[in-house]
C-alpha cells in the first residue's frame, strides 16, 4: 500500500502540474496496486477511483469521469453507512461534474443531499459547511439562479470569517465568490470593493507570487474589462499572465486562460493581430495539455474562428 500511496501522490503532483498525460497512467498504476493489495473493498480503493474521476474532469473527460465517482460513492457508502463526511465529499464531487457539463437537474439534490448530511454531521458552524454552501450556490449561479444564490454565498462568507478570522485565503475565495455573481449581475459597484479586498488579502497572505493572486488579478481584470475599462484591466491580465508563467510554465493550461483573457480585451478593442497571436498561442497549450475536444479548447478555438470571421467580413 506505501508504493500505491506514492504513486498516487507523483500523480497529484504532475495533475497539479498540468501534466495530465503524465499523471493518467501513475493513477491507473496506483489503482490497480491498491485493489491487487487491498481488494476492491477498501476506502483507499475508493479514494483512488475518486482522484482518477478528478483528473479526468479536469480534462473535461465527463464520460470516463461519471462512472468513477459512482462507484466511489457506492462504495464509501458500503464501508461507512449513509452517514459519513466522506459520502458528503463524494456526493458534492459527483454534484460538481454534473454541473461542469450543465446537467444541473442531477447535481441540485446530490449537493441538497450533501450539505443536509454535513450540517447533521458536524452542525451549522464547520468549514465543510461554508464549503458545501458555495457549491449549491455556484449551481444557483450557473442557472442564473442568482436571488437563490447570494443569500448562499452571503452565508458561507459570514460562516468563513467566523470560523477563520477575516484574514484567511478560503475567505478571499468566498469574496471572490460574491464579487463574481454581482459582476454577472451587472452590480459593478458591490463587486469592485470584493475583488479588491480578496486581492489584498491574498497579496498579504500569500506573497505576490502565488497562483490564487493570478487568479485574483484575473478576476479584477475581467470586471474592468465588463466595464470597458480598458486601461485598468490591461495591466492586471499582463500581471497575472507573467505570475502564472513564472509559476507554472509556459505550458500549462491555466496559462492558456489567461492568454485568452487578454486576447479577448484586445480583441474587444479593436487590436486584432495582438488578439490573434493570443488566441492561437492559448489554443496550441490547451491542445496539448487539455486535448482538442475539452471545452476550453473550443472555446478558444471559436473565438479564434470568430475573430477570423470578423476580419474577413470587415475588409
Amino acid at each position: 500500500p506505501d508504493v500505491a500511496a506514492s504513486l498516487n501522490n507523483l500523480a497529484e503532483l504532475y495533475r497539479f502540474q498540468g501534466r495530465y498525460e503524465k499523471a493518467e497512467p501513475v493513477y491507473l498504476d496506483a489503482l490497480a496496486l491498491f485493489k491487487r493489495l487491498l481488494g476492491e473493498n477498501h476506502s483507499d480503493v475508493a479514494t483512488s477511483l475518486n482522484n482518477l474521476a478528478e483528473l479526468y474532469t479536469s480534462q473535461g473527460r465527463y464520460e470516463k469521469a461519471e462512472p468513477l465517482y459512482i462507484d466511489a460513492l457506492a462504495l464509501f457508502k458500503c464501508l461507512l453507512g449513509e452517514s459519513h463526511p466522506h459520502i458528503a465529499t463524494s456526493l458534492n464531487n459527483l454534484a460538481g461534474l454534473y454541473t461542469s457539463q450543465g446537467r444541473y437537474e442531477k447535481a441540485e439534490p446530490l449537493y441538497l443531499e450533501a450539505l443536509a448530511l454535513l450540517k447533521r454531521l458536524l452542525g451549522d458552524n464547520h468549514h465543510s459547511v461554508a464549503t458545501s454552501l458555495n457549491n449549491l450556490a455556484y449551481l444557483y449561479y450557473s442557472q442564473e439562479r442568482y436571488k437563490e444564490a447570494e443569500p448562499l454565498y452571503i452565508d458561507a462568507l459570514a460562516l468563513l470569517k467566523r470560523l477563520l478570522g477575516d484574514n484567511h485565503p478560503h475567505v478571499a475565495a468566498s469574496l471572490n465568490n460574491l464579487a463574481t455573481l454581482y459582476k454577472y449581475q451587472g452590480r459593478y459597484e458591490k463587486a469592485e470593493p470584493l475583488y479588491l479586498e480578496a486581492l489584498a488579502l491574498l497579496k498579504r497572505l500569500l506573497g505576490d507570487n502565488h497562483h490564487s493572486v493570478a487568479t485574483s488579478l484575473n478576476n479584477l481584470a475581467y470586471l474592468y474589462s465588463s466595464q470597458r475599462r480598458y486601461e485598468k484591466a490591461e495591466p492586471l491580465y499582463l500581471e497575472a499572465l507573467a505570475l502564472k508563467k513564472r509559476l507554472l510554465g509556459d505550458n500549462h493550461h491555466s496559462v492558456a486562460t489567461s492568454l485568452n483573457n487578454l486576447a479577448l480585451l484586445y480583441d474587444a478593442q479593436g487590436r486584432y493581430q495582438e488578439a490573434e497571436s493570443l488566441y492561437l498561442e492559448a489554443l496550441a497549450i490547451a491542445d496539448r495539455t487539455l486535448g482538442s475536444n475539452h471545452p476550453n479548447t473550443i472555446l478558444y478555438r471559436n473565438n479564434l474562428q470568430l475573430l477570423h470571421y470578423r476580419l474577413h467580413h470587415s475588409s
